[in-house]
């Protein structure tokens, strides 16, 4: 199991999008989420018992913003959030990996991975990094207002905190040609460890 990782605007997307194209599977923590709280499912009825129907838009789909209103108010109530999201979301991974072939390189798109403190979980983890600058000016061209975006990035972990953790750092701040030069190295690397007697 290999780890991807990076800041909001780094362009992990991206980057996980290549690893698809080379033969990985993909598994992606923020989609499986989403999906584990789409209408009908379990864990959105237990969420709607514990904070009440005003947390479904008119669609009958999941309003982000009104149940962070309610769950975020405290360490208790955040919890409550936890203890019904997680248990879905942990199998609905399990699920996706055990239908990965046997010999195929799996990748956990985790955008929060060391904040997460899960990072020493993989065998091998890979961080995707851009300059701040950069980053803003890509998340500003995608609608997301400068200051929000400064905000989400004063949430998540620094530069170094990701590279504490990393097997490759992945640097985001040329053109295409250059991040696919440096995902084909990392893929060859995890070719050469997938093969069998490799530890």
């Amino acid at each position: 199991m290999v780890g991807l990782t990076g800041g909001i605007g780094s362009g992990k997307s991206t980057v996980a999008q290549m690893m698809v194209g080379r033969g990985a599977v993909v598994v992606d923590a923020d989609a499986i989420a989403r999906q584990v709280v789409e209408p009908g499912t379990p864990a959105l009825a237990q969420l709607v018992e514990r904070f009440g129907p005003e947390i479904l838009a008119e669609d009958g789909s999941l309003d982000r913003p009104a149940l962070a209103a309610r769950a975020f108010v405290n360490d208790e109530t955040r919890k409550e959030l936890q203890d019904i999201t997680h248990p879905a979301i942990g199998a609905e991974f399990l699920r996706q990996v055990a239908e990965a072939p046997a010999d195929g390189i799996v990748v956990h798109d985790v955008p929060l991975l060391v904040e997460s403190t899960r990072g020493y979980d993989y065998g091998a983890v890979i961080v995707v990094e851009t300059p701040k600058e950069l980053r803003l000016v890509r998340l500003e061209a995608r609608g997301i207002p400068r200051e929000d975006a400064e905000n989400r990035m004063a949430l998540q972990a620094t530069d170094e905190e990701r590279r504490a953790v990393a097997t490759w750092v992945i640097d985001n701040s040329g053109d295409l040609g250059h991040l696919e030069r440096q995902v084909d190295a990392i893929w060859h690397e995890l070719q050469e460890r997938a093969r069998p007697g490799k530890p």
